[in-house]
């Protein structure tokens, strides 16, 4: 019951969240491609992360959970520069989507897919990170050392 009032409370709060310029804070890394600040869930527009469940396995064939090695590469990478600000630029179910910036400047996207922690996503990015995406391959970093299956399959979802 409580969940439910909290779930109507939030979406009747996005719309208001969405037309705001910038949702800043400390932000608390829900997995590789979401965040909250201040109680505020949001994408990361233009990539897709590893699912926290999800295995890859490395380039000697050993199984590892991706997701939660993407999750914890982003909490160290913001926990370099704060606060985080998010510009907001949709919705999607309860979630802010935005594009997010350290306080450095660094865009956060586009860091976690050079690094192999996330992928570009052209359907949502129009190919924004994909040279960070092709350094990334070339470079053998994060999942791309080894093999993996593409978040939205692992969440059984469609990737078009």
């Amino acid at each position: 019951m409580i969940k439910a009032i909290v779930s109507a409370l939030t979406l009747t709060l996005i719309p208001a969240i969405a037309s705001a310029d910038n949702i800043t804070g400390r932000a608390s890394v829900v997995d590789g491609d979401t965040i909250e600040i201040n109680g505020v869930r949001i994408r990361f527009e233009g990539i897709d992360a590893p699912e926290s469940r999800q295995l890859c396995e490395n380039a000697g064939g050993k199984r590892y959970r991706c997701g939660q090695v993407s999750a914890k590469a982003l909490d160290t990478f913001l926990s370099q520069s704060r606060p985080t600000t998010c510009t907001a630029t949709g919705k999607s179910y309860d979630r802010i989507v935005g594009h997010c910036v350290r306080s450095d400047g660094e865009d956060i996207s586009a860091w976690m897919v050079r690094n192999g922690h996330a992928i570009d996503w052209p359907k949502y990015s129009n190919a924004r990170y994909a040279k960070d995406q092709a350094e990334a391959q070339s470079a053998r970093l994060g999942i791309w050392g080894g093999k993996f299956e593409m978040p939205c399959i692992a969440r059984g979802a469609r990737c078009d």
